[in-house]
Formats: structure tokens, C-alpha cells, sequence
């Protein structure tokens, strides 16, 4: 055995490298989406999730605190890459009815078939209870008001009401999960949302100058 050989045998290993808390919860988020995706919502515990991504249960505790504190930062999760991904499409589209609405029922759809069928299991865990409840209503409270803000401007001076966003809302999510599980196309469910948006804002102009 040569010198460097047995250098190289007595050298200490190396440390892993800490990962720092953002990256620990990047990490414990990643695993827990492939959890749901393997495995379904149900299958998704603290300990579970523990086990899979390699760390002690005091780890994934000290991140979330409860099964409900995890799916409330998956939820987070998937609207921050959401509103991203809005963002930035509406920031480079034309500033038109027609492009403004075909942007926001695209992304929609495509943020939904990003997440697979993994969404729909994590709503339909947060409306299991009040308080996740809460933290659904008030993230859609938020991309409403985003999308009435980007469509303003094409109602001609009319009111976009809360309830014509709740009904587009109704028809993004049964499309966009209809899309995910292959019952319709992608881009059957953004053609489909696109016109629902289109509607809305016109019904708006159309209350503005005094049409029906």
C-alpha cells in the first residue's frame, strides 16, 4: 500500500454540509410534493416525512409544527410559484384584453399541471378544517384581487365583481384538474378559462356604458 494510500485511509472524514434553514425547508418541501405524488395526501406525516427526507422528527417539528402547518406551506408553496409565474408572464404580454386574459388562463393551468395531480389533494386537505380553510380563502382572496387589478383597465370603467372572480376562480380549478387528470386538455382548459375571462370583463365594460 503506498504512503498517499494510507494517508488517504487515516484522513478524517468529511462533515456533511449543514444545510442551511431555508434549503432544510426547500428539501422537506420537495420530499413531502413527492410523497403526495407517490403515495396520495393521506399518506403525508410529520414522521413519514421525517423518514423519507432523511432527518429526525424534530426537524420537520421545528418547521412546520402540525400536519396542518405543513400542508398550509405546501399550499404557500404552490401559490408563490403561482403568482411567479403570473408575474412575469404579465409583465411581458401585450397590454390587451385578448393577450392579459389568455396569459393569466395559461398560467393558471400550467402552474396546476406543474403540481400533477398533487394539488388537488393538498385543497381538498386544507378545506378539511376552519383554519386551513382560512388560509385557502386568503390566498384566493389575493389572486383575485390580482387578477381584478390586471384586468381593470379593459372593463372600460366597470366594476369586475367578487362574484364574477369567485365564478372564474370555480371554473380555473375544475379545469385546470380536469386537464390533470387527462380528462380534458391543457389547452382545451386554458382555451376554456380564456373565454370565461373574456366574459367577465366584457359583462363589466358592458355594465359600464349602460349595455345588458
Amino acid at each position: 500500500m503506498s504512503t498517499t494510500e494510507i494517508s488517504e485511509q487515516n484522513a478524517p472524514a468529511q462533515p456533511r454540509r449543514r444545510l442551511s434553514r431555508e434549503d432544510r425547508l426547500r428539501q422537506l418541501l420537495d420530499v413531502a410534493w413527492q410523497i403526495i405524488r407517490a403515495e396520495g395526501t393521506d399518506a403525508l406525516t410529520l414522521g413519514y416525512l421525517a423518514e423519507k427526507a432523511g432527518v429526525t422528527k424534530p426537524v420537520v417539528y421545528d418547521h412546520f409544527v402540525t400536519r396542518a402547518g405543513l400542508l398550509a406551506a405546501l399550499y404557500r408553496d404552490f401559490d408563490a410559484r403561482q403568482t411567479l409565474v403570473m408575474d412575469a408572464a404579465i409583465a411581458n404580454c401585450e397590454p390587451t384584453l385578448i393577450s392579459t386574459a389568455s396569459v393569466i388562463a395559461k398560467a393558471y393551468v400550467d402552474c396546476v399541471l406543474l403540481q400533477g395531480n398533487e394539488i388537488p389533494g393538498v385543497i381538498a386537505a386544507l378545506a378539511s378544517t376552519p383554519e386551513l380553510e382560512k388560509i385557502k380563502r386568503e390566498y384566493e382572496a389575493i389572486f383575485l384581487e390580482k387578477c381584478r387589478a390586471d384586468l381593470a383597465p379593459y372593463a372600460n370603467g366597470g366594476q369586475i365583481t367578487q362574484a364574477a372572480l369567485r365564478a372564474m376562480l370555480g371554473a380555473a380549478e375544475a379545469l385546470s384538474h380536469a386537464a390533470a387528470n387527462d380528462e380534458i386538455s391543457a389547452e382545451q382548459a386554458s382555451d376554456e378559462l380564456y373565454e370565461t375571462i373574456m366574459a367577465m370583463v366584457e359583462r363589466a365594460a358592458a355594465r359600464a356604458t349602460g349595455g345588458t
